[in-house]
């Protein structure tokens, strides 16, 4: 019988995939809004830990949350922009996506 490889972040085994959402769980995300440009307001997630969550899973997470609420946006130093005040939205988006929202 193979031994079950426990995960660094769980401790449970591998085999069952909860990293992901365990790690999102423990990152504590704060949104705001910036005026940028002529007076454009910007809504900013971060708080992103860049041990539990690289730049392709940031990326995945702006065009989901871009695509809810039907704006642009981009991902830049480790933060998620999105263009428009959407602080009202999306702390419940994230939530639905596992992520603590402060």
């Amino acid at each position: 019988m193979a031994k079950d490889t426990l995960s660094d972040i769980a401790g449970l085994p591998e085999e069952l995939g909860i990293d992901g959402d365990f790690a999102r769980s423990q990152q504590v995300l704060s949104v705001r809004v910036e005026s940028r440009r002529y007076g454009k307001p910007v809504t900013v997630v971060s708080g992103f830990d860049p041990e539990l969550t690289d730049e392709r899973d940031l990326k995945e997470l702006a065009s989901e949350l871009k695509r809810a609420v039907g704006a642009g946006g981009t991902v830049r130093d480790g933060t998620v922009e999105v263009q428009g005040d959407h602080a009202d939205r999306l702390p419940d988006l994230l939530r639905d996506r596992g992520f603590d929202v402060a």
